[in-house]
């Protein structure tokens, strides 16, 4: 049997062929799309995070005279999120593989918004008993289903219309919505918390920020609308239409690419453990440890995520010039010394000096968020990217950021020094490492040449059958 060879399909646009002005008018409306979406859903899924640290230990669950108790069983809500990411990663990114990353998009944004609203409407431990945290418990399961299926379309939607050249510039920019979702829920948490007493702000001043949800979902969701997926997608799309019998998605990218997947993995680790102790531990380390009240470190963070928002395109243009690895391996080795200085210069209670920590732990972590996007996205074929890219950064959040809060909050607890925090940074930090030495570098390479490498495989394997 015959195999008549498949039309070309349309090239990914290059900085050669096209002017910076010709694309830049034409990515930005894809890259705000991606943006809109992303910082709604990272408003929300932060949003818990801070609650998590601040108000969801002594209001939904039982006291037991140590308020690290209550943070503890908190933070382990907070992990199911993380446990359902992957699971979201799965049916998304099967489905994005098959109909779009547009459509599956539009789903996450409004299942987020909606589950994030609803928790605003939890009543206390002190009214409905375990039925508090049993429902706290499944809206974060609907919630972190959703972000699970959210980055890896978002990244996409922007990295397949991106030029070769500057993929990693303008993939990182869906990263930059996620200290933008941070820094907005900051802000908003940060705002309640002046205009009230603490008291009314821990009762019922924080549910607020979660009603505040509908409201930029709806404006998310209407961006989503305005966009198309990519030339390339378009093709992949059409080509599996074709030749049905070929299957795609999950199965075929963990059969065919398990070093891709891996990779993904690995580099993931480091980087997500880092986050969560610098945005998320830190909370609790301030206002438990050193005794910094809420409004000052808030009014920190938000200062910090800041600076993270506007650094991270930085890194990503910096990736595009001198390759992928270098850039992440600079980001792993500042984040293993980060533990060793800064949990000292949160112990002085200065401003100055906890700001300077949490900046410089962003920094560390931009240097690895900002090209996950791009190198992700060029380890695999079209047609199974969204299950790859989602797979290898989703699984991860298991093992790794679900578990850093209660690991760090654990560890603190236990031996009362910051120092076991350090050491676990750093063995986080080794694993990535040599995600780094196997990853190859991918500066630059065609999406277009990954496909056609892949369907010559299909085609050589078709023709062994016949």
């Amino acid at each position: 049997m015959s195999h008549a060879a498949p039309a070309d399909p349309p090239v990914n646009p290059d900085p050669g062929n096209e002017s910076p002005r010709t694309i830049r008018e034409r990515l930005r409306p894809v890259v705000a799309a991606s943006m809109a979406g992303t910082v709604v859903e990272w408003y929300e899924f932060f949003l818990y995070a801070t609650a998590a640290s601040l108000v969801f230990g002594p209001l939904f669950f039982p006291k037991t005279g140590n308020p690290l108790d209550g943070i503890i069983a908190a933070f382990v809500t907070y992990a199911v999120g993380f446990v359902a990411r992957p699971l979201g990663g799965i049916v998304f990114g099967h489905f994005g593989d098959k109909y779009g990353r547009k459509h599956l998009l539009q789903v996450s944004i409004i299942l987020v918004g909606v589950s994030t609203f609803a928790m605003g409407l939890i009543p206390p431990f002190s009214m409905i008993g375990y039925a508090a945290p049993v429902i706290l418990v499944l809206l974060r399961f609907a919630q972190g289903f959703a972000v699970g299926g959210e980055w890896g379309g978002a990244v996409l939607l922007v990295a397949e219309h991106s030029p070769n050249k500057s993929r990693g510039f303008w993939s990182s920019f869906p990263q930059s919505g996620v200290p933008a979702g941070n820094l907005l829920a900051t802000l908003v948490l940060l705002v309640l918390s002046n205009a009230m007493p603490e008291a009314d702000f821990l009762a019922w001043g924080w549910r607020i920020a979660f009603f505040l949800s509908a409201v930029i979902v709806v404006v998310g969701y209407y961006i989503r609308t305005r966009v198309s997926d990519a030339p390339i997608f378009q093709q992949a799309q059409a080509e599996g239409e074709a030749k049905a019998h070929q299957s795609f998605g999950l199965g075929e990218v963990l059969t065919r690419y398990p070093k891709g997947v891996l990779t993904a993995m690995m580099l993931r680790v480091a980087e997500n453990v880092f986050y969560y102790i610098v945005v998320t531990f830190s909370i609790t380390y301030l206002s438990q440890t050193v005794g910094i009240n809420t409004t000052e470190i808030l009014g920190l963070l938000a200062i910090a995520h800041l600076i993270h928002f506007f650094t991270v395109p930085i890194w990503g243009w910096l990736g595009d010039r001198v390759g992928r690895r270098p850039v992440y391996a600079i980001g792993v080795v500042l984040a293993a010394a980060w533990g060793f200085y800064a949990f000292r210069l949160f112990d002085t209670g200065q401003a100055w000096s906890i700001l300077l920590a949490l900046v410089l732990g962003l920094i560390a972590h931009g240097l690895m968020y900002a090209g996950q996007p791009a190198i992700m996205a060029e380890q695999f074929p079209t047609r199974m990217r969204y299950s790859g890219v989602s797979i290898g950064y989703q699984v991860t959040s298991i093992f790794a950021g679900s578990l850093a809060p209660i690991i760090a909050v654990t560890l603190l607890r236990t031996y009362n020094s910051s120092l076991p925090i350090a050491i676990y940074i750093v063995i986080c930090c080794v694993i990535t490492m040599i995600g780094v030495l196997i990853a190859p570098e991918t500066k630059g390479i065609s999406l277009t040449k990954i496909d056609d490498d892949y369907r010559e495989l299909t085609e050589r394997e078709a023709a062994r059958r016949d």
